[in-house]
């Protein structure tokens, strides 16, 4: 098989955009941007994700829904029959880094037939000096070929679509899909492996930095504002969705954006705007007319449009992915049910309770298959797609980060007030910037707090320019009976969801638990 002596290894961006053209691969926007389709997987196929069964890991992995378990046997067979496929195709090589910490650093070979799909990669993960590639070893390679369709009955797969990692063999390979995204969330699923073990904590979160050091982490789930508000103009962005945090503070593992652009807008989000309106950066399943003119809005193909640029296509971008200590970790959910708080400071346990939570809701318009009403959805470490070990050794070691750095803790909604999604609004972006703002700075946790009956949230007394009626979601509402009908069903969604973790966490938070089923 082609390795990276080839031709096609580690070509520059212009030279994969040119090959992408010449083959069919995709066209151009009037801006240059690469315009792609991935047919008809347009998200991550989650049921097709396997980990191999491999006596040095087996019982470190939490198998079960989101570790499906293939037999070694059946990996060497996939394997096998996906190299033989390969062999003798033109492969894009790339090899890229994982961890913009050198210590904590996972070196990747993709080889793929797709063009577009190295450039993806090239974009997505951090590349290499010149000097570096020569002799360059990696510790993991993606076997990435879109058009192989796997058999079940011969793979021990579901369906022709496989995304099967070895964490023994260091192999991943990825068949029957032409989404990118599975590139990029099988290597954050490697950090998510590989770190805990190093004391390092890894996290689905984006983290920015002020002029004065003071770092920032942003959890949450698509759609809850996370790449948004991170991207502000007032501060550095160190990255949009996968860090780490260890002793020696907060590092990107990539060094790339992949941001959701269905609706973006140019006023609202302007960096974004710009990093995908230029040649170099890749856009899936995005809608333009005959001349390439993007339709942000066109959701013809899917609602998961998307656009991956690098790093430095950010104006403001933190050089070197690196910063300190974070001084606030920010926990986003977009509540559609309109009952949670704009924002609210969390205790260390609290904040533990939330995180291994990850709660947001999704509403109709945003995925197929939706009704009317809003749809509760936790995601243990706002990440359980991607854990392989137990949620709750995530959980414990972001407890300890925060004990040893003293970070304040906040829940932010960005979602609706006044009301469930249909009957309420959404929270005003320009007011939840505001809050934001103010608890990064500081002048918020300096202020007085008052306690909410239902989840037992800190609720800011008062703000300067935001109404009281946003700070406090009861008074929102026009019948505060319903509100509190309301704030009743999503408690007891999340003591539901909270109920497999219990035995699992320390006093402390089975107290905050608790709290909620005696509210």
């Amino acid at each position: 098989m082609k390795l990276a002596a080839d031709p096609l290894a580690n070509l520059t961006a212009a030279a994969l955009v040119s090959e992408a053209l010449r083959r069919g691969e995709g066209s151009l926007s009037e801006d240059g941007a690469l315009m792609v389709r991935t047919g008809i997987h347009t998200g991550r196929s989650v049921q097709d994700k396997f980990v191999v069964d491999e006596p040095e890991t087996s019982a470190e992995i939490a198998w079960g829904a989101v570790n499906r378990r293939l037999a070694p046997e059946k990996f060497a067979t996939l394997k096998g029959r996906v190299e033989a496929y390969l062999q003798g195709r033109d492969l894009f090589t790339q090899d890229l880094y994982a961890g913009a910490d050198p210590a904590h650093r996972v070196r990747i070979r993709l080889l793929t037939t797709h063009a577009w799909a190295a450039l993806f990669a090239r974009n997505m993960f951090i590349r290499p000096a010149e000097t570096e590639l020569a002799g360059f070893v990696p510790d993991y390679v993606i076997l990435h070929a879109p058009h192989f369709q796997a058999d079940p009955a011969i793979d021990g797969v579901r369906t022709s679509t496989a995304v099967a990692l070895s964490f023994a063999q260091r192999r991943i390979v990825i068949a029957g899909t032409e989404y990118a995204g599975e590139i990029k969330k099988s290597i954050f699923t490697v950090m998510n492996w590989k770190l805990p073990a190093r004391d390092v904590l890894p996290m689905h979160c984006s983290a920015n930095v002020g002029p004065q050091g003071d770092v920032a982490l942003f959890f949450g789930l698509s759609g809850t504002g996370k790449t948004t508000l991170s991207a502000d103009p007032g501060r550095a962005l160190i990255g949009d969705d996968e860090h780490g945090w260890g002793d020696g503070g907060v590092f990107n593992f990539e060094g790339g954006c992949y941001a959701k652009v269905i609706d973006l807008d140019r006023q609202a989000e302007p960096r974004i705007w710009a990093a995908t309106h230029r040649f170099g950066a890749v856009l899936e399943n995005v809608v333009a007319d005959g001349r390439g003119r993007l339709d942000l809005a066109d959701r013809r193909l899917t609602e998961n449009t998307r656009s991956c640029y690098p790093l430095d296509f950010i104006a403001g971008a933190q050089p070197g992915g690196r910063a300190g200590q974070p001084r606030n970790v920010v926990m986003l959910t977009a509540d559609a049910f309109g009952v949670l708080p704009p924002i609210s400071r969390l205790s260390p346990a609290q904040a533990m309770y939330h995180f291994l939570s990850g709660y947001t809701a999704r509403v109709a318009g945003t995925e197929k298959g939706l009704g009317a009403e809003p749809q509760a959805t936790f995601s243990a470490c706002f990440g359980a797609p991607f854990l392989p070990r137990r949620p709750e050794i995530y959980g414990r070691m972001l407890a300890a980060r925060i004990a040893a750095s003293g970070a304040d803790c906040w829940l932010v909604n960005t979602g609706w007030s006044g009301g469930a999604f249909g009957t309420g609004t959404r929270m005003a972006i320009a007011h939840t910037r505001a809050l934001l703002r103010a608890a990064l700075d500081g002048t918020l946790a300096a202020g007085e707090f008052r306690t909410e009956p239902h989840f037992g949230l800190r609720i800011p007394a008062a703000v300067p320019g935001i109404p009281a009626t946003v700070l406090d979601p009861r008074a929102a509402w026009a019948d505060p009976a319903a509100y509190d009908a309301a704030a009743a069903a999503l408690r007891a969604r999340f003591e539901q969801n909270f109920a497999p973790f219990a035995e699992h966490v320390d006093v402390a938070v089975r107290g905050v638990a608790r709290g909620l089923a005696a509210a």
